[in-house]
């Protein structure tokens, strides 16, 4: 905890990406927001890990193995527990037609990788609730 933290329970954060590159960049941006992170390395290691755990936002990633974006975020949404969990998809996919699968599926937001750390933050901020 940093000084000036102490009084708010800050933000908690799971974000799922298979690149170890990108969940460094991840935990470094939002760490400096002074987000709390947790990193899943793909979707069924995301779900693993929310068995026992709880979050305020999840970020994931689309391509993956094991279990991909799309089915974590179908998978999250039949559950009651993460029915209404806010969820922004991190891809470097832009495509309208992955968009639509993503909004169908549950997803809350998308952003495209690379992507603007003010701006993840600001995302962020804005769908925790």
């Amino acid at each position: 905890m940093t000084k000036g933290h102490e009084m708010t329970q800050s933000t908690r954060i799971l974000t799922v990406d298979d690149s170890a590159s990108m969940r460094a960049l991840l935990l470094n941006a939002l760490q400096q927001e002074g987000f709390n992170v947790e990193q899943a390395v793909d979707g069924q290691d995301a779900l693993d890990w929310l068995a026992t755990n709880e979050v305020d936002v999840i970020i994931t990633d689309i391509n993956m193995p094991r279990l991909d974006g799309f089915g974590l975020i179908e998978r999250l949404r039949e559950s009651a527990r993460h029915a209404d969990r806010p969820i922004l998809v991190l891809s470097t996919e832009s495509s309208d037609e992955k968009k639509r699968r993503a909004r169908d599926a549950g997803a809350t937001g998308w952003i495209v990788k690379p992507f603007n750390a003010d701006k993840l933050a600001a995302a962020v901020r804005r769908i925790a609730h």
